[in-house]
C-alpha cells in the first residue's frame, strides 16, 4: 500500500510552541484554515511510495545526515506566496545560505523518487489562505526574531484520517565528514 511521506526540519520545542501560538491566534481571527493544526516545520520534500520501500530511503537519510554539522537558524521576517495563499516565517539570508545546500543534498539522496520539493526554506503559518485572510495574517504578525539549532531532520508519514503528518523517524546531524576516495597505486 502506498503512503505519503514528508522530510522536514523541526525546530526546537520553544519555536514549535511559538508557532502554535501564532497559528491559534490566526485561527481565532479567521476560523479554520489549511495547516492551522500542523506542527511548525520547514518542509524539505514530500513523496509517495509503498511502505515496503521506506527502509531503503531511511538508510539514505541516515547516511546523508551523518555528514551534516548542526547549524544555527535565525527566523527574522514574515513573507507570503500570494499565488498559493501561504503566509510564513522566513529565515535571514545567512540561514538560507546554510539551509539550501542541506535541503538540496537530502533531496538528491532520495533519488530516484519523484519528489515534491521545497527550494525556499520557510515555516508556514497558513496555507491556501484567501487574499483577505492573507492580508489579516500580515497585519497580525509584523515582527519576529527567533532562532534554533538545526541538528536533525524528521521523516513524517501522513495520517489519511487526520490529514496530518506524524513523525516516524529522526536523523541526527553528526558532523562526520565523508572520507575522500583516493585512487591508490599498487607499485
Amino acid at each position: 500500500m502506498e503512503k505519503k511521506y514528508s522530510v522536514a526540519i523541526y525546530p526546537s520545542q520553544d519555536v514549535i510552541d511559538s508557532v502554535k501560538t501564532m497559528k491559534d491566534y490566526l485561527k481565532s481571527k479567521i476560523d479554520w484554515y489549511n495547516s492551522c493544526n500542523s506542527v511548525g516545520h520547514i518542509t524539505i520534500c514530500e513523496f509517495t511510495i509503498t511502505e515496503s520501500e521506506i527502509d531503503k530511503y531511511k538508510q539514505k537519510l541516515v547516511k546523508v545526515c551523518d555528514t551534516f554539522t548542526p547549524v544555527q537558524v535565525h527566523l527574522d521576517h514574515f513573507g507570503s506566496y500570494d499565488n498559493a495563499g501561504a503566509f510564513y516565517i522566513a529565515p535571514n539570508e545567512e540561514s538560507k545560505i546554510v539551509l539550501k545546500p542541506i535541503m538540496k543534498k537530502i533531496q538528491e539522496s532520495l533519488k530516484p523518487l519523484k519528489l515534491k520539493k521545497s527550494d525556499d526554506p520557510h515555516m508556514s503559518i497558513g496555507r491556501k489562505l484567501t487574499p483577505e485572510n492573507l492580508k489579516i495574517a500580515s497585519q497580525l504578525f509584523t515582527t519576529i526574531d527567533i532562532d534554533f539549532l538545526c541538528k536533525e531532520i524528521v521523516l513524517r508519514e501522513l495520517d489519511p484520517v487526520k490529514k496530518q503528518f506524524f513523525v516516524i523517524d529522526t536523523f541526527l546531524f553528526n558532523g562526520n565528514a565523508q572520507p575522500e576516495f583516493v585512487q591508490g597505486s599498487l607499485f
